[in-house]
């Protein structure tokens, strides 16, 4: 599966706003800890603040909150505000009818693959790729004290 680049930087900076819940992070931020634009990532934030996930705050020290609830909110959500999960086959056109069974097969095949994609994001809430995101923390801290 491919993200599109709104999708993709609208979860980091969703996991990076609902992780820092006590404080505001302005898109220079977030851009700069993922290496990404500013540009692209503001235009995902005014999505983000209309979709109602993510909240502005204006001012000195201004920024962006999490405004959602990391335990209802999923992955696929977030996800679906910018793009739709659905695979595309690019089939050159069917000179003969009789490929066509083969071809609604495929189809078939990657719609129920969209389907199970779909059903999986569903079940992934930012609280739980958080846990996941701690846990790799601590493995990785664990690791490096035990090297030394």
């Amino acid at each position: 599966m491919k993200l599109n680049k709104g999708s993709l930087f609208a979860l980091f900076a969703v996991l990076e706003l609902a992780g820092n819940g006590d404080r505001q992070l302005s898109t220079t931020d977030i851009a700069e800890k993922y290496g990404i634009s500013t540009h692209h990532l503001a235009k995902v934030m005014r999505n983000l603040v209309h979709s109602g996930l993510v909240q502005a705050v204006r001012g000195v020290g201004g920024g962006y909150r999490f405004a959602g609830n990391v335990n209802r909110t999923t992955l696929l959500d977030v996800i679906e505000l910018f793009e739709k999960l659905e695979s595309e086959l690019d089939m050159p056109n069917l000179g003969n009818p009789a490929g066509e069974p083969i071809v609604a097969e495929l189809r078939s095949i990657t719609k129920e693959i969209d389907d199970l994609t779909k059903a999986i994001l569903d079940t992934i809430t930012l609280e739980t790729a958080l846990k996941g995101t701690r846990l790799r923390k601590e493995t990785a801290a664990a690791g490096a004290s035990g090297k030394s």
